[in-house]
């Protein structure tokens, strides 16, 4: 019945965008519909998939515009997910994918949202004064980017961020770490290494600097990105930790971009996001959908006084 809107319940306007993007990535949902339904009452109404699939059925069984999240807004504040707060988009991505990988009762499931979405990196302490190296993986659920370097410099593009992040780092005076075969502090050489990268890639723009006050400042200023992304074509071979059949996989078309508009106080949030099954865009601003270009979908690369 097309794209369909999510009415704000009360300051969830950043729950709202987040679920369109899930229930909009027909990779996701294909693993929802093949979820085990709870036997009861109580644990349906607690049961974080099953509730987003019931909405997800709501949305495309349903003739009007929009649909209500309030069942599934209830079900989340259950597990401590705060309501009537405006959250951090990133924060409340991490918090909502756990509830659901927890939740999920079969392996494989959990197996497969898992390689939907989960990044796998290495990284490496390597000692300046010896040849002491440790390295150590782990995994991510986002890739998470800064948007100024260490000189408090604005980064010109995605690309620039990318690079900047995998750049390796100097760990030197008060960072100074302790070498077990040094027998003392010393300065140390920090980088992060690409693994393995996910179906589905979130990037998370950290848009955000902390003041002399110690108050939160939003960064709102312009950082294109591109539609499609290489990152063989981004990173240098340092920077990889991965065989050339992982790598033929790390290119991505963009699917969607949850924005925020307003200060690091208050504001509002909506998401644009391309329908993979008739490849046009659309902007998802809580109840209101409208088809749009990608012109418009330029509006997220950042200014101070955005508006949808």
């Amino acid at each position: 019945t097309g794209a369909i809107g999510l009415y704000n319940v009360g300051q969830s306007c950043c729950l709202n965008s987040l679920l369109q993007v899930f229930l909009m990535n027909i990779h996701f949902t294909r693993i929802l519909r093949r979820i085990t339904v709870p036997p009861c009452a109580r644990q349906k109404s607690r049961n974080v998939p099953y509730q987003m699939l019931l909405l997800l059925e709501e949305m495309q069984c349903g003739k009007q515009k929009a649909v209500s999240p309030v069942d599934l807004a209830r079900c989340l504040s259950v597990h401590r997910v705060k309501l009537f707060v405006q959250h951090d988009a990133a924060q409340l991505f991490l918090t909502v994918w756990n509830l659901i990988k927890k939740q999920m009762k079969k392996p494989e499931l959990v197996e497969e949202l898992s390689d939907l979405y989960t990044i796998c990196v290495q990284e490496h302490l390597a000692c300046q004064k010896c040849s002491l190296e440790t390295k150590r993986n782990s995994s991510m659920l986002t890739l998470p980017l800064p948007v100024l370097d260490s000189n408090s410099q604005r980064l010109k593009t995605l690309e620039d961020c990318l690079q900047y992040f995998f750049s390796p780092e100097e760990l030197t005076h008060h960072n100074m770490c302790f070498c077990e075969q040094c027998g003392k502090r010393t300065p140390f050489l920090q980088s992060t290494k690409l693994v393995c990268l996910p179906q589905t890639l979130t990037i998370h723009l950290k848009r955000f600097c902390f003041e002399k006050s110690a108050n939160v400042h939003k960064l709102s200023h312009y950082l294109p990105f591109p539609q499609d992304l290489d990152f063989n074509a981004v990173l240098t071979e340092n920077q990889c930790q991965a065989d050339d059949n992982e790598k033929a996989g790390w290119q991505y078309e963009l699917f969607a971009v949850v924005a925020h508009s307003g200060s690091s106080s208050c504001g509002h949030y909506c998401a644009y996001i391309r329908s993979l099954t008739e490849c046009k865009w659309y902007c998802f601003n809580d109840s209101e959908v409208c088809q749009v270009s990608w012109d418009d979908v330029k509006c997220t690369y950042g200014h101070s006084s955005l508006h949808w």
